[in-house]
């Protein structure tokens, strides 16, 4: 499998693009093994969530995230999408409410800008499809 899979993530009527990160290999095992999760996501700021129940411990936990990132947070089950800042934020730093562990990171965040509330989200591999 080619370590550079890409996912196709889609947002209410957006369809976008991730690569996956290097590392938390453990994971990045567990989404795949997951692949496709959707659902109805919760809106906190510039963040997007939905329950994902993933057997994976955090990994390289951090509440900071890049712009784009895709994470997963163990402790509350929730897979996460990043692309600006949240109610935790200080300055425009994307910042999660607890620490997190990066998998993916969008390739572009602007059709995002205008999203208003929450959306259906879906990640899925764009292999096979």
């Amino acid at each position: 499998m080619d370590s550079r899979s890409d996912l196709r993530v889609v947002v209410g009527d957006r369809e976008l693009v991730a690569s996956w990160t290097d590392g938390a290999p453990k994971t990045r095992a567990a989404l795949e093994d997951a692949l496709p999760v959707s659902g109805d996501a919760t809106r906190w700021g510039d963040e997007l969530y939905l329950s994902a129940s993933l057997d994976a411990p955090l990994e390289d936990g951090r509440e900071v995230v890049p712009e784009g990132a895709i994470a997963y947070w163990p402790a509350g089950e929730k897979l996460c999408l990043f692309w600006g800042p949240t109610p935790a934020s200080v300055d425009d730093e994307p910042r999660a409410a607890a620490a997190v562990t990066v998998v993916a990171r969008l390739e572009e965040t602007a059709p995002l800008a205008d999203l208003d509330g929450g959306a259906e989200l879906h990640f899925e591999r764009t292999d096979g499809f």
